[in-house]
């Protein structure tokens, strides 16, 4: 019995400790693993058709890692999580950005991850949460939202207003189209018209050219004699007020006693003189009126008036 049992306890001890070497095993393999691979989350605010778990992440085109997991944002199902597995010495920066791309134009898609300048930090999550890679929107999304504004915009343009007003205006060309097809004989008289006045605006042109020509030839040509004429009447000028400063210079004197007496006694003479004015009106009016007896002394001949 004793013997049996010691074969129980080394059977037991063997089976734990092959137990605890394996435990170990797979804790120190998960615990290397986990120090080679680096958890991001990137979050997509449009549908990821085509991005499967375990999908592939690029960074400028270099396989860096896979897709982890996917699932809908708890707070907002319109977005999507893509939990991403990529190598430790992949240099994630605060300013790499994360895209949706495909290999084709319908082929399989994944994770195209770009930027990352030299001087940037590492990203880096707070107190052990797994970090955020900025998103951007895809080619997709991108043609997927100029399609949605043109059609808003063509629809706007096709309106049925704006159709009418389509159909009124080429109604409206086709009336003038019209119009001018019947007045094509006018409109021939008309460019003929326009035709000669044209001809006839370029002779007036050329001989007004040949004029203004033949004036600034002649202009030249007496510009010297007009200078030195304008030269001499400006030494006169000037000799002249140089003259007269002289003059006034010399007789200042006189001057200064002509406006201090003479102007004084202006006055006085201007009176005497309108006397003498309205004096020589009553001798003109009474001469007029009477020459022979203002000469003679009579007096003027009454007429006869018979009663």
């Amino acid at each position: 019995m004793e013997t049996r049992a010691n074969y129980v306890l080394i059977g037991a001890f063997t089976l734990l400790t092959a137990a605890f070497l394996l435990l170990f095993g797979l804790w120190a393999a998960k615990y290397t693993s986990d120090k080679d691979w680096r958890y991001f989350n990137v979050i997509f605010d449009e549908a990821v058709t085509g991005l499967t778990e375990g999908g592939s992440v690029q960074y400028n085109g270099i396989s860096v890692g896979t897709v982890d997991t996917l699932s809908l944002a708890p707070d907002d199902p319109r977005k999507v999580i893509a939990k991403v597995k990529l190598r430790a010495s992949t240099p994630v920066k605060v300013d790499t950005h994360a895209k949706l791309s495909f290999t084709g134009l319908t082929g399989t898609a994944f994770i195209q991850l770009t930027g990352g300048s030299p001087e940037a930090p590492l990203l880096a999550g707070a107190d052990d949460e797994v970090p955020t890679i900025i998103t951007e929107s895809s080619a997709l999304q991108n043609i997927a939202e100029t399609a949605n504004k043109l059609v808003a915009r063509l629809d706007k343009v096709l309106s049925d207003e704006n159709i009418n007003n389509i159909a009124k205006t080429l109604e409206n060309l086709e009336n003038a189209t019209g119009a001018i097809s019947d007045q094509r004989a006018d409109l021939s008289t008309l460019i003929v018209n326009a035709r000669i006045s044209s001809e006839k605006l370029a002779n007036t042109l050329d001989t007004t050219n040949n004029a203004v020509n033949s004036i600034d030839r002649e202009l030249v040509q007496k510009l010297p004699q007009l200078i030195a004429k304008l030269d001499s009447t400006l030494s006169r000028m000037d000799s002249a007020a140089n003259n007269a400063d002289k003059l006034i210079g010399e007789n200042r004197g006189a001057i200064n006693s002509f406006t201090q007496d003479g102007l004084s006694q202006l006055g006085p003479t201007m009176e005497e003189l309108r006397a003498l004015v309205r004096d020589l009106r009553k001798i003109s009016a009474r001469f007029e009126d009477n020459p022979a007896g203002y000469v003679l002394g009579r007096q003027k001949p009454q007429e006869f008036e018979p009663k």
